[in-house]
Order: C-alpha cells, then structure tokens, then sequence
C-alpha cells in the first residue's frame, strides 16, 4: 500500500512525538515510506474525535503501520500522539488494527516490544499474550539493551 505523501508526513509527525528518543524505537521517513512500497504493509490513520480523517489537511493524533505474511499480520509501529493520550484513542485505533485484520482475513496477529512499554497494558486489553522473550534484544540511545516481549493474539 503506497501511502500518499499527506499520511506519511502526518505519521512522520505522531511518530516523533510519541516515541521517546532514548529508546530509539522512532523509524525515519525512508524507513517508513520503503516499508509501504512493499506491498504487504497496511497503515490506520486516527483523527482527535476518533474518526478516519480521509482527507488532506485532516489532523492525525495516532497510526499503526502492519505487514502481512499469508494469514498473519505483525504490527510494526503504533503510536497516540502525547497529547491525546488517555482519551480512548488507543484502544479505538487497537480495534480498527484488528477488526481490519479479521475483515483481510488474518489468523493470527503479532507484536513486538520492549519490556516495561506502558502499551503493553493496551494489547492485553485486547486479547493479546506473551508468546516470547528476546533478552537485551534493543540497544537504548546510552547504549543499554532491553527486552523484547513477543506478543500474539489468535482471531477466531
């Protein structure tokens, strides 16, 4: 899915904002705009009323950005604008990922983070499990490493 130049600068933007530097978690324009040539990506958009803002110029408070394998779909990045957070968003942007995953027809859904990530409480809201563990697997801004957490949540 080509994203139109519009989505990715809006992206680029929540992107920047909600992921904290030290964890260099933040992918960079050319990351984001390769991994939607490929073809197997899909992104969300969500506005501040919680609505799709279809549309340029409409304001984007939060995006998921996903790759899809056969039957399973991996989401990449997930972001909520700092300053919109603790307003239902997430969890509305959560269940547009998976009901759009049901709708494509996806088995099984996949994360990935890094421990102690306050999103972690959101995925288990929503069905999703610890399925592994990546020890010391990112490397943080000062140079420390981190757990990965490996997540799964099964659609029936």
């Amino acid at each position: 899915m080509i994203a139109p130049t519009d989505d990715i600068d809006r992206m680029m933007a929540v992107m920047e904002a909600a992921f904290p530097p030290e964890y260099g978690e933040a992918w960079n324009r050319r990351q984001l705009a390769d991994a939607l040539v490929l073809g197997n990506c899909t992104y969300g958009l969500i506005a501040p009323d919680g609505s799709d803002p279809a549309g340029e110029g409409v304001a984007v408070v939060g995006f998921y950005l996903a790759r899809s394998v056969l039957d399973e779909r991996e989401l990449l990045l997930f972001a909520i604008h700092p300053g919109h957070r603790r307003k239902g968003l997430g969890h509305a942007l959560l269940r547009k990922f998976i009901d759009t995953a049901r709708v494509d027809g996806m088995r099984r859904l996949f994360l990935e983070m890094r421990r102690g990530n306050p999103a972690g409480a959101l995925y288990a809201a929503h069905g999703f499990r610890m399925v592994g563990l990546r020890p010391a697997y990112y490397r943080a801004a000062n140079g420390s490493r981190l757990d990965a957490v490996s997540q799964e949540l099964v659609l029936s």
